[in-house]
């Protein structure tokens, strides 16, 4: 995979978390969560940082005044919607590790003490 395009490599904080056991998938599921959580309020903070540049930048041009000043703030809340959605879709994403993290208990360790319990089918050691 090319390292020269951001954003086109895997994100090296969850790559570089080996799947060795259960101590990992909560590592990972914390750690994807806290990331998540990250870039949901760096969206809504440019969201905001940008709605305020949109509609300043028609302040004081007067030609850019006639031409689309009364319908720039309907136009700068169009555009930064998307980073709203955006924001909001990235805190589904931290719901979801939780989740992710409480299937894979529910499926794998707290089956765990049932299976060992139960006495293997065949007996490689009975020679």
């Amino acid at each position: 995979m090319s390292t020269d395009r951001p954003g086109r490599a895997r994100i090296p904080e969850l790559s570089n978390i080996p799947w060795g056991g259960p101590r990992a998938i909560t590592e990972y599921a914390k750690l994807g969560r806290a990331l998540c959580r990250d870039l949901g309020a760096e969206f809504e903070m440019g969201g905001e940082e940008l709605y305020a540049v949109l509609v300043r930048s028609f302040k004081g041009h007067p030609v850019l005044a006639l031409l689309g000043g009364p319908d720039v703030r309907l136009r700068a809340r169009r555009v930064v919607r998307r980073l709203k959605r955006a924001a909001e879709l990235q805190k589904g994403s931290a719901v979801e590790l939780v989740k992710f993290h409480q299937q894979f208990r529910k499926e794998f360790i707290d089956q765990l003490p049932a299976v060992k319990a139960k006495k293997p089918a065949f007996d490689w050691s009975d020679d």
